[in-house]
């Protein structure tokens, strides 16, 4: 991919996520403004002094049948509010009127994730009108469905991480739930907070009542108690949400946001231009990410595709395990592939991140593997054993844990690395990475011998001009589907980034990882030799 190619493809990007942005479209932001509310966006504007979004491309080309679901109908991410860092959930109301989608649910469950394990405040806008009823089997009974929200509500008030929550408009069945299992409860003129609405009380019991007596923020403010402040709109409902927020122990930053890089970080398509197929040393990407200063490279003469070091981000000291892009040829005259795992390399990352553990240094990984190295020379050296040992200690590190996909992500690349299984605090995506079990073209010719054999079996044999459009078929629908948008679409990455925010990104993340260490020993338990 030329540099030029890469811009464009960021400038689509950027266009995609323009129309993703305007939720419903505008006549559904009229009928917000109608109503005079503000869309989740522009609360979340007012609110937060920045904001960092997550999951905005939940839901994307999903839900055809039903018009779409633009970002899954809620906006998701950290925002700083009056000096304090806090995630924020706020239902869009201009899509399907804040319904629940089943990917609704999934970014709501990972936002929550997030805090959990950082520790972060929650802030819910809460505008919704409860689950979309056509997909209620999708949303609603299992263990990590709309019930968990709930659950999770719960058991973050008893860690002890606060929960602030803002009825906006409707909060409907189930739904409401969520703002009174938080700290602190507010509630606009309007506004509705009631399991069932009038329509159905009528329905279920033939008792007719006002929408007000039933679930209004005056009758909650006065009669039920259930809600702490009635406000008059959306703007003084925001502006004490902010006081009360400011009101929270100052978490004493630890990251310094203005520490330069090695270079700048503009330049970073200098060196990754995007193309798979290109061919570059992974240590002169490092300076465009970390600090200035010295970057301290564990086993520099062993297992080369995997770079491993020691360096800072923020003033922060971490730990890096990186795809080495390069051919190498190690000492005993092996060429070894940029971008493939070999024994030795996964012996060395394994070593490299126990000893992070040991020292309690975040880590950083930077995804651009085809997997891991195949063939009986491989097979009898181990790689399989070496492979589970990365994995075993991936999996029992109790460090934060970063993760960024450069280019490809395949197989059990993925897994070795740090994929979203493996409990990252976050993982973000350049525009050019790619998500799948196997190589495209690989995978294109297995899945078509698959299609052709079965064809065989039904006792169709396909003539040459029906192989070749089966195989363009394949490879068309593989090439969707390993496209990083698809992944995003079902929140497998927090964010698509360009290139040149990486550092940035990550700046946020490892300000957000580090405010809690629970202080758990590291232990892997039995690790194959």
């Amino acid at each position: 991919m030329t540099a030029k190619a890469l811009n464009a493809l960021i400038d689509e990007i950027h266009r995609q996520e323009a129309v993703i942005r305007k939720g419903g479209g505008s006549q559904a932001i009229k009928r917000q403004h109608d109503k005079g509310r503000l869309t989740a966006r522009e609360r979340i504007a007012k609110l937060c002094d920045d904001f960092f979004e997550l999951g905005l491309w939940a839901a994307w080309g999903m839900y055809a049948e039903w018009g779409g679901a633009p970002s899954a109908g809620v906006v998701t991410g950290v925002g700083s509010i009056a000096g304090q860092q806090a995630m924020v959930i706020a239902n869009d109301a201009t899509v399907k009127a804040g319904a629940f989608f089943p990917m609704t649910v999934k970014k709501v469950l990972r936002a929550q994730r997030i805090a959990m394990d950082n520790r972060l405040p929650l802030v819910y806008l809460v505008d919704s009108s409860g689950v979309f009823l056509p997909l209620q089997d999708e949303v609603f009974p299992d263990e990590d469905d709309f019930g968990r929200i709930f659950r999770n509500n719960a058991v973050i008030s008893a860690i002890g991480i606060p929960q602030y929550a803002a009825i906006l408009g409707n909060c409907v069945a189930g739904g409401g739930y969520l703002p009174v299992l938080c700290d602190k409860l507010m509630m606009t003129e309007g506004s509705g907070l009631y399991l069932a609405g009038p329509a159905l009380v009528k329905a279920a019991i033939g008792q007719v009542v006002e929408h007000e007596d039933l679930g209004g923020a005056k009758m909650h403010a006065q009669i039920s108690g259930t809600i702490d402040f009635r406000e008059k709109d959306d703007a003084s409902c925001i502006d004490r949400m902010r006081r009360l927020i400011a009101m929270l122990p100052n978490h004493a930053p630890t990251i310094d946001f203005e520490a330069n890089p090695g270079k700048p970080t503009k330049n970073i398509s200098l060196i990754a231009t995007g193309d798979p197929h290109a061919e570059f040393d992974v240590r002169d990407l490092l300076p465009f990410l970390l600090d200035v200063g010295p970057f301290d490279e564990y086993k520099a003469e062993f297992g080369p595709t995997l770079v491993c070091g020691y360096g800072r981000l923020g003033g922060i000291a971490i730990g890096v395990v990186a795809n080495q892009k390069k051919r190498s040829k190690t000492a005993k005259g092996e060429v070894h592939v940029g971008g493939v795992i070999y024994v030795d390399a996964a012996d060395k990352a394994a070593r490299f991140i126990m000893d992070c553990n040991q020292s309690r240094l975040p880590l950083i990984f930077l995804q651009d593997v085809n997997g891991f190295m195949v063939g009986r020379e491989s097979e009898q050296a181990g790689i399989i054993r070496s492979g589970a040992k990365l994995v075993n200690v991936i999996s029992n590190s109790v460090v934060p844990k970063l993760t960024v996909i450069l280019g490809g992500s395949y197989g059990a690349g993925n897994y070795a690395l740090c994929g979203k299984a493996f409990d990252p605090r976050f993982i973000f995506a350049w525009p050019t990475a790619r998500y799948a079990v196997m190589g495209g073209s690989q995978a294109a010719s297995t899945l078509l011998d698959i299609t052709i054999s079965a064809m065989r079996r039904a006792g169709h044999e396909p003539e040459a001009n029906e192989m070749d459009d089966l195989r363009k078929k394949v490879e068309t629908s593989y090439e969707e589907k390993t496209d990083i948008r698809y992944a995003a679409a079902r929140l497998w990455v927090d964010a698509i980034i360009e290139p040149a925010q990486t550092r940035a990104a990550l700046l946020l993340a490892l300000s957000v990882a580090l405010r809690h260490d629970d202080g758990r020993a590291f232990k892997t338990g039995v690790l194959q030799v």
